[in-house]
């Protein structure tokens, strides 16, 4: 019989952390749930650490990928791997608050008929310990996110991926041409399919250090501007007559410091950029960049070319 829950975690030579996670599992008071672990660790360490809690995980499945698939393909042959009808990634640095975490979640999809689940979280520093800082889904961001699922792209208000649970039957996988905003599309695209649940408890406790993943990536030309362009493939420009995702786009090429194309064809074919886009660029290459940089003029300055770009629907036509 299939479990309820399949907590997937996919794995890379982290067993330190990755021991605070199943040992948070071993706690947890809902029992449907099967373990299932990708890893892409170059030495067994981690195989060594999934045989010391076979007997307090009866179904806990391990897999050593050779060669390592990197990520995000890590995380979608881990999903291959699932039997159960809810998906619930876990990061091996990331772990459940509290015992009853996983019931909370389960408890969410079996009284709700949103295939989306999602939950506040805190995070942690590694190193240290300390709590960082905890995080809330607020009403307001709340109303727009059931409105425009790329509001995300302005900001991840629903957090990392160990904070959600997805229903098996959306079959989605991460993209794997992406690794800054692979989360944030897997979102958008799932968001784009079902309602979700958000649980408003601090359910996940999210491990922060700065060797991670999206401290390599963040404000890098050669990673953000190609993916930008694939989200804009992926979902056209509709989105822009929402001030937010369009704002969101004016502080994506005012912080990588677009000023032209010369600063983007390295890493993209200037001809694809739409023409919303190249005036984006256009009116911030007429401001100096110190002035630019000033939060408040910025948002000024964006607004009237929302206003005069959008609003007045001068680029009406060539949005899908």
């Amino acid at each position: 019989m299939s479990p309820f829950i399949s907590i997937y975690i996919p794995a890379y030579k982290n067993e330190f952390y990755l021991q605070k996670l199943l040992d948070s599992i071993v706690l947890q008071t809902w029992k449907d749930f099967e373990v299932i672990i990708s890893d892409d660790s170059p030495n067994l360490d981690v195989a060594n650490l999934v045989d010391r809690y076979r007997d307090k995980l009866k179904s806990i499945h391990y897999c050593h990928n050779r060669p390592a698939k990197g990520m995000p393909a890590n995380w979608n042959f881990a999903i291959k791997m699932c039997r159960g009808e809810w998906l619930k990634i876990m990061h091996d640095d990331d772990w459940f608050t509290e015992s009853d975490s996983l019931e909370k979640f389960a408890n969410a999809a079996k009284l709700s008929n949103a295939k989306f689940i999602f939950s506040a979280y805190q995070n942690i520093q590694l190193n240290t310990g300390a709590l960082d800082s905890s995080k809330r889904l607020s009403a307001l961001w709340k109303k727009q996110l059931e409105q425009e699922p790329l509001i995300l792209m302005s900001s991840n208000v629903i957090g990392p991926p160990s904070v959600t649970m997805v229903h098996r039957s959306l079959s989605d996988v991460y993209d794997e041409r992406l690794r800054w905003r692979v989360d944030l599309d897997y979102y958008i695209r799932i968001l784009r399919q079902t309602r979700f649940v958000y649980l408003d408890e601090i359910l996940v406790n999210i491990g922060m250090s700065d060797i991670q993943i999206t401290q390599e990536v963040k404000y890098q030309k050669q990673v953000e501007l190609p993916e930008a362009m694939i989200i804009l493939e992926k979902y056209g420009l509709a989105s822009f007559r929402n001030i937010i995702v369009f704002d969101s786009w004016w502080r994506l090429l005012r912080n990588l410091g677009v000023r032209g194309f010369k600063d983007t064809s390295s890493y993209v074919d200037s001809d694809k950029w739409p023409e919303i886009i190249r005036r984006m660029i256009n009116a911030q290459s007429k401001i100096p960049v110190s002035i630019l940089k000033n939060g408040l003029f910025s948002k000024l300055w964006m607004t009237w070319n929302y206003n005069q770009l959008v609003k007045r629907k001068k680029l009406e036509r060539n949005w899908k």
